[in-house]
């Protein structure tokens, strides 16, 4: 199969590596410019080194961007984590259209931040989906989808890392054959089950601790290791990032008020919210180091009655 591959990141890389082990043929590979001074992208990195072409264009709607994609004569196009917006008249180009990614069970979570909020919102189930590009964002007709858990600790680098990674790369490669023997569906999705979410980023990241104990738990783990939950410690900017939550049982085990500080050990800190206390084991200030919890503490003066976010 001749494929051209439509990507950037670690996850583009993955998956030009997935299809190059198995001997298809890539005709080239779409890379979103790098900003001024920044490093080669992950995946113009490797196509560089395997001495395939690379195609960088500021918006694919151009013309040039067009040609170049004409020029590969490619079966299949296949995005990979795009962020560029990719038209129809540019999708349509490879002679059995593109195939993309996007790690949820479209329709829910469509958008940008769709494997934080899963998260976030406490949800026991995630996913993935290989659909058909179309000019509405992530609601193309679905190609193919694997489901996998979120445990009730894991954090969005283990759901990532761990499942919706691994699984894309190898679901990438499934749908490409079944679209190329066409033996694929394409379903169309159903919008009344449909849910768009934007960005997960530095406002959403922050916490409040008259939130439930529960609700903050989930925020500090959708956003671990990215954006990074945050409160304020005189302040400035504590982020939080490895965590434990521990529910009030009985009203003598409240400690404190809200979003005090109640206990300082050798490994870690407590803070109380409602509801219940989340212990902080890896934290960072605003010296940008990560620090176990107790080493931030202490790093920091910080002591049992310190008040957290004021």
């Amino acid at each position: 199969m001749k494929i051209a591959i439509i990507g950037q990141q670690d996850f583009g890389k993955a998956v030009l590596e997935a299809f190059l082990a198995r001997k298809d043929e890539v005709a080239g590979v779409f890379c979103a410019p790098e900003k001024p001074g920044a490093k080669a992208d992950p995946l113009k990195a490797v196509a560089q080194e395997r001495g395939l072409k690379v195609l960088q264009f500021a918006s694919l709607r151009s013309p040039e961007a067009h040609e170049a994609m004409k020029g590969l004569k490619a079966d299949l196009g296949v995005m990979a984590y795009v962020l560029q917006f990719a038209p129809d008249t540019f999708t349509k180009l490879p002679r059995l259209g593109t195939i993309q990614y996007h790690p949820s069970l479209l329709p829910k979570y469509r958008g940008p931040s769709s494997i934080n909020w899963p998260i976030i919102r406490g949800d026991a189930r995630t996913g993935l989906t290989i659909f058909r590009p179309t000019e509405g964002l992530d609601e193309g007709p679905v190609v193919l989808q694997k489901e996998c858990d979120i445990g009730p600790d894991e954090t969005l680098g283990d759901v990532y890392f761990n499942k919706l990674s691994p699984l894309g790369v190898a679901a990438m490669l499934e749908a490409a054959d079944l679209v190329a023997a066409g033996k694929h569906k394409e379903t169309v999705q159903d919008e009344a089950k449909a849910s768009y979410e934007g960005w997960c980023r530095d406002a959403e990241a922050r916490i409040h601790w008259a939130h439930h104990v529960d609700f903050i738990y989930n925020l500090v783990r959708g956003c671990n290791p990215a954006p990074g939950a945050w409160t304020t410690l005189n302040g400035k900017k504590l982020q939080i990032f490895d965590a434990r939550k521990h529910p009030f049982r009985r009203f003598a085990d409240v400690a404190g008020k809200i979003g005090e500080v109640s206990e300082v050990t050798d490994a870690s800190f407590k803070v109380t919210a409602q509801g219940g206390a989340i212990e902080v084991l890896r934290a960072r200030g605003a010296d940008g180091k990560k620090l176990s919890g107790g080493e931030f503490a202490r790093s920091a003066g910080l002591s049992a009655g310190t008040i957290l976010g004021n």
